[in-house]
């Protein structure tokens, strides 16, 4: 876990991503999932240093499931696949933004995203 100056503005780099990378006490960092082309948020996720590492490598969304504790790849078994086109750090390095082409529904429910027909009313 990084403690550097949240002020400092520094471009993550393939080698220094992970000195700058803020996780929580379960080692977790929270991703908001993206998709490229519309800029819809797709969904959000968790991913430890591995699920990033395994991301970066393959090209394609690597989650940390708490409920499992296991790794996911997003659409192995559904076939509704996320292809990486971008991985970013917040300002703060503590939360990612995963840019993906999304192949069909991303929400477990068949739904296109994971805020699709749940919202709340701020009124």
């Amino acid at each position: 876990m990084s403690t550097h100056n949240s002020d400092a503005q520094v471009d993550a780099t393939p080698e220094n991503w992970r000195e700058l990378i803020m996780v929580n006490a379960d080692g977790l960092i929270p991703v908001i999932v993206q998709e490229v082309t519309t800029r819809e948020v797709l969904m959000m996720a968790w991913m430890d240093t591995e699920a990033i590492e395994r991301t970066l490598s393959s090209g394609r969304a690597v989650y940390w499931s708490r409920s499992r504790q296991e790794y996911w790849v997003k659409g192995e078994t559904s076939g509704h696949t996320q292809k990486v086109a971008s991985l970013s750090l917040d300002c703060d390095a503590d939360a990612l933004l995963l840019e993906v082409e999304q192949t069909g529904p991303a929400c477990h429910t068949l739904t296109p995203t994971c805020f699709t027909g749940r919202t709340i009313s701020a009124n």
